[in-house]
């Protein structure tokens, strides 16, 4: 990162406002060790706190997808929101490689449990499940936990979530609030409200002239997340910082931004799960 600043300056795409910044290792039931980072205010206990599931690794997605670090960069210190990122099984970043192989969203259900059990350990408040396209199915299919405060949406293709997982968060009564583009490659506003109609809590919030990629709607999807897990934080959230900022050397990721969300069928293990 470039050294911080102290003058009044906006917030870009590679700001990285103050937190405290952990590295973690998740060490999951299944015998891997996961790559995290845990993002806390500096100055004030947290008022809630997100598990970040990334989109499909098997095509780029990982714990530094942009809006997943961008609200790691920002959410700890505009929102005093702490913010776990992970690479689940066999997935890579700049953070290192986290243990396994991918498993198309069925061992993935340790990673998920790993993440909630270190967010119970450390006590941090109101958790909330923030799953971005694969990430989704990931929430949808195992982060029902009694820990769990509910689960916000980006991109949700729905792919490996069941009805039965549906049905499980309609009795559960837990939020659950889904951000769906305009123009999503795999579901859009219109057939999202008529999935989602069978969780009656459920929240389905269409976004004008976005895509799947979030590209320049990074900003608004942060907005939607403040407003629903610390509502008591004003939006839209500031767009410059009066305060030490450093920047992120993202130059790293240039070549992953195309694709890096591709949700297309791929091949793996059998997609044969318990439903419990």
């Amino acid at each position: 990162m470039n050294p911080p600043h102290s003058s009044s300056q906006p917030v870009r795409g590679s700001s990285v406002l103050p937190a405290h910044r952990q590295p973690l290792s998740l060490h999951t039931a299944d015998g891997l060790e996961l790559v995290g980072e845990l993002a806390r205010p500096v100055d004030r206990d947290p008022v809630a706190t997100l598990i970040c599931l990334h989109p499909l690794p098997t095509h780029g997605g990982m714990m530094d997808s942009h809006v997943l670090r961008k609200a790691s960069y920002r959410l700890p210190a505009l929102a005093a929101v702490a913010v776990l990122r992970f690479n689940t099984r066999g997935t890579s970043s700049l953070q290192g490689t986290s243990q396994g192989s991918f498993d198309n969203g069925v061992g993935e259900r340790f990673d998920v449990a790993a993440a909630v059990e270190q967010v119970e350990f450390a006590d941090l408040p109101h958790l909330w499940l923030l799953g971005w396209s694969f990430g989704t199915d990931l929430a949808l299919m195992h982060g029902l936990e009694p820990s769990v405060t509910g689960a916000i949406l980006l991109s949700p293709p729905l792919r490996h979530t069941r009805e039965s997982d549906l049905a499980r968060w309609a009795d559960s009564g837990k939020a659950l609030v889904a951000l769906v583009p305009e123009h999503d490659d795999y579901l859009q506003p219109p057939e999202a409200r008529r999935r989602f109609a069978a969780v009656p809590q459920a929240e389905v919030v269409g976004v004008d002239g976005a895509k799947h990629l979030w590209t320049g709607h990074a900003e608004r999807v942060l907005d939607e997340i403040v407003a629903r897990v610390a509502p008591a934080v004003p939006t839209p959230l500031p767009t410059t910082w009066d305060g030490p900022m450093e920047r992120a050397d993202t130059s790293a990721y240039a070549d992953r931004s195309a694709a890096a969300y591709d949700d297309r069928t791929v091949s793996g293990p059998s997609q044969e799960r318990d439903d419990r």
